[in-house]
């Protein structure tokens, strides 16, 4: 049996990846920072009680500034593939916390790069980094794997990082080491901070009469947005090549923040501009204009191809949130119709987390 090693399983990609690994058999490990509250929901669809000998999802307490803990975590689960996705990854908070986020996102690449060096010396592990289309900033779309960077955030600037460092680790020592450089891709799962995910849950919550107005900065910037689920499904099939190399994954097709509000509020029968908003506290001091991929390499290499277009991820997500005031509002012991993806909106309390995450791993 596979063995995978996940940093930033309690995230979007984190949870989808996990499903993904889960499917194909593999036992999966994850790296949870402690928190005084439990922030493993996008998991409980698929934990296991840990007095479970069958259980194929194990979590551990861990940090990508603790290097020694990541040493031991490596040492003691001794993974198969290592996928690298934590990092302070929202961009407007990337200016506000520069140094925090060059120490989690920049910095904690190179200290997990190096523990799967030190731990790698008698058997091969497969290492992917999640590198960002913030990369390329300022750089004039369409952005391919031989488009110049020019970052334009603190967060872009250690992405960057992050990428060349995974770079020098592949040719300097030989690891089976590659960048994924995604372009945005959402789901329901995405954190509520994120302008699709904050679009996709006004558009619910004014239909429902709960709010008014949405509040948006930068209406007209233009980004390359695909569906989650199936980005993950790339990042495994880049770590099952007989080499290691770099890819982009995108939908090739651009959209305006401005036209991601219309098809989520059209999606309800509303016009998004009787109820959207502008605040210039949500604008970035340097913008990112657009950035539209080109995911040619990949798909020649590995078959790898979008498939949902943007207006239907934006239904998928405001179906989900509209799923999930419908459930806040049913009695206990109603049934829960179930919409994409299915566990989005049931949010159990797991406390038998506690026992799995504070049990010594294998």
């Amino acid at each position: 049996m596979k063995r995978a090693l996940i940093t930033g399983i309690t995230g979007q990609d984190g949870s989808y990846l996990a499903d993904l690994l889960l499917d194909k058999g593999y036992e999966v490990h994850g790296i949870v920072r402690r928190s005084s509250t439990f922030n493993t929901r996008r998991l409980d669809h698929i934990y296991r009680d840990p007095h479970d000998a069958g259980r194929r999802l194990i979590l551990h307490y861990g940090d990508v500034r603790d290097a020694s803990r990541l040493v031991t975590l490596l040492g003691r689960i001794r993974p198969d593939e290592v996928y690298h996705l934590a990092a302070q990854s929202h961009v407007r908070v990337s200016f506000d916390e520069p140094e925090n986020t060059g120490d989690i996102t920049g910095m904690g690449t190179t200290r997990l790069l190096e523990a799967v060096l030190m731990t790698s010396r008698d058997r091969d592990i497969r290492y992917y980094q999640a590198s960002s289309s913030e990369i390329f900033g300022a750089a004039p779309p369409p952005q391919d794997e031989r488009t110049a960077f020019r970052p334009r955030s603190p967060y872009a600037a250690a992405k960057l990082y992050g990428y060349w460092m995974t770079r020098n680790y592949r040719e300097a020592y030989g690891l089976f080491a590659v960048n994924g450089i995604l372009f945005n891709h959402e789901s329901p799962r995405r954190g509520e901070t994120f302008v699709t995910r904050k679009i996709a849950r006004a558009a619910a919550r004014i239909k429902a009469g709960l709010e008014k107005h949405l509040y948006l900065g930068n209406l007209d910037a233009v980004r390359d947005w695909g569906y989650a689920p199936e980005y993950v499904e790339g990042m495994w099939r880049m770590l099952q090549l007989d080499r290691p190399d770099d890819y982009v994954l995108a939908t090739g097709v651009g959209s305006t923040v401005r036209e991601f509000a219309g098809h989520c509020f059209s999606h309800v029968g509303l016009d998004w501009r009787r109820h959207v908003r502008h605040d210039e506290a949500y604008l970035r001091p340097t913008e990112v204009d657009a950035l539209v991929g080109d995911a040619g390499k990949a798909r020649r290499a590995f078959g790898w191809t979008a498939r949902t277009p943007v207006r239907r991820l934006a239904q998928i997500m405001v179906d989900a949130e509209l799923a999930g005031l419908a459930a806040d509002r049913r009695e206990p012991g109603t049934p829960i119709p179930v919409t994409e993806p299915p566990d989005h909106h049931e949010r159990p309390e797991s406390p038998a987390y506690a026992q799995d995450l504070e049990r010594p791993g294998p």
